[in-house]
């Protein structure tokens, strides 16, 4: 099953991309480049999904 959720991107004081997902509440994560960010905020949302089912 694919689901969809939308992603807010910033990048911050220091230069970090910062990637939040307002659907899944702390659902967040950074990184120095953008390619970094998209692996880690698909992790990220992928380990809040299955904390949300425990």
């Amino acid at each position: 099953m694919t689901r969809e959720f939308s992603v807010i991107i910033e990048r911050d004081s220091d230069g970090y991309f910062v990637a939040s997902v307002p659907s899944l509440a702390g659902c967040h994560t950074q990184a120095k480049s953008l390619g970094e960010l998209m692996e880690r905020i698909k992790e990220a949302i992928k380990l809040c999904l299955e904390v949300g089912q425990a």
